[in-house]
Parts: C-alpha cells; sequence; structure tokens
C-alpha cells in the first residue's frame, strides 16, 4: 500500500505541476479569477476527489479562515467557492522558481514572518485586495497540522479582520491530509473530502476570544465530520 501510495505521488505531483503551468501560461489571457479556478480544477479532477460541501458562502464575506492540512487545501477552497481569493501565503512561496509565478500572477499576499513591520504590510495589502473585490484567505494556524488537532491559531488574521472591521467566514476542511501529503510522499486517489462553510460574522475588536472561539468551533466541526467520513 505504501508503494501504491509513492508512485501515486509522483502522479499528483505532475498534475499539480501541470495545473501550476496552465496557470502561469493562461493567466492573463483569461479573465478573473477563472484563470486560477480551471487550475484548480485541472488539481481537483485529475487527483478524484469526492468533495462533498455543506452549508452555503457567504457572496459578502471578506474574509475567509481555513484550517490547513495539506497542499491541496488551496485548490479544494478555490474549487468550492465563486469568490476571487486572495490567498496568504509566506514569502518563501513567492520566491521559488517557476512555481512562485502561481502566486505572484493571481496578486496573492506575501507574508514575511520575521519582519517586524510585516503586520502593517499585511494589513495594508489586505486591505487593497478587498477594495477590489477579493476575498482575503488564510491559514491562521500558519502552517500545517500534522493530526486531526488544529495548531493555535496565529493572531494575524484578528488583527487584521479588527482592523479592517471585515465579515469573516469560516472554513473546515477535512479528509485531505489522509488524500495528499507533500512531506511523506503520498498520494490516495478517490479519497473523501468535506468542506464546510460556517456562519459568517463581522469582526468584534471588543470580543478578544472571538479568535480562540472561532477555532473551538472549527475543531468541533472538524470531528464530526472526521468522525462521519470514517464511517460513509
Amino acid at each position: 500500500m505504501k508503494i501504491f501510495a509513492r508512485i501515486s505521488f509522483y502522479y499528483a505531483a505532475a498534475v499539480i505541476f501541470s495545473a501550476v503551468s496552465f496557470l502561469i501560461l493562461f493567466f492573463k489571457l483569461l479573465p478573473k479569477p477563472f484563470g486560477v479556478k480551471l487550475s484548480s480544477a485541472i488539481v481537483n479532477r485529475g487527483l478524484f476527489y469526492r468533495v462533498n460541501t455543506f452549508g452555503k458562502e457567504d457572496s459578502k464575506a471578506q474574509m475567509f479562515i481555513v484550517n490547513h492540512q495539506s497542499g491541496i487545501d488551496i485548490p479544494i477552497v478555490e474549487g468550492a467557492t465563486k469568490a476571487d481569493l486572495a490567498w496568504v501565503a509566506k514569502q518563501e512561496l513567492f520566491d521559488l522558481p517557476f512555481l512562485g509565478l502561481g502566486v505572484k500572477l493571481p496578486n496573492d499576499i506575501p507574508l514575511q514572518r520575521e519582519n517586524k513591520t510585516a503586520l502593517v504590510s499585511l494589513i495594508r495589502e489586505c486591505k487593497d485586495r478587498i477594495k477590489h473585490g477579493r476575498t482575503v484567505t488564510i491559514f491562521p494556524e500558519g502552517t500545517r497540522s500534522r493530526n486531526h488537532r488544529m495548531q493555535k491559531f496565529k493572531p494575524g488574521a484578528q488583527t487584521v479582520a479588527n482592523k479592517l472591521q471585515l465579515k469573516v467566514q469560516p472554513i473546515v476542511v477535512v479528509g485531505t491530509s489522509s488524500a495528499f501529503d507533500s512531506k511523506e510522499k503520498r498520494f490516495y486517489p478517490f479519497k473523501k473530502i468535506d468542506l464546510i462553510f460556517l456562519d459568517a460574522f463581522v469582526a468584534d475588536k471588543g470580543d478578544k476570544e472571538w479568535l480562540h472561539n472561532t477555532q473551538i468551533t472549527m475543531q468541533k466541526v472538524y470531528d464530526e465530520h472526521a468522525n462521519a467520513l470514517r464511517h460513509r
């Protein structure tokens, strides 16, 4: 089984590389955000996932906060939303040769985590993307969780949402870690994945615990759906 997963991983990597190549080649020829959406569709169709969506996307949401488990979380979310998403990603991704164009061309938001002015820059960049009708999308854990427990959400998302008074919608993704893992180089096709839109709300800077409470709610929803997937 592990040998199959390893061989399958290289197929999955080729599909993802092809999708990024498509995005780079045709991005400027297609109206926004179709280049990104079609690139994500290549990944989702090519890897044969079965995605079940629960809840409804709020068309007025200005920020999505999403738990992070796998490299395929981004195409899964892109495929489930109609919005033009502006992803917050670490600066290192922007610096990658060739693949870095996959985040530069859509004008995603680089995060320089070791820079003292990073938060000021993040707020400015998010404000700019929202002004242009995009939905800021962020993994508040800051990195991928390695088990079924979400890591503590970092305060950046809350600071930005409070400062700009954003309407926030949490999204929970379940099952991607068992389908694709780039670190362990394994991929299993035909996996069932759940994506759950939770109720949107306007960030309240008077409530210092809203991000923490949101994480608790997201973890509860994750656990419920993870258990259901095992018996589905």
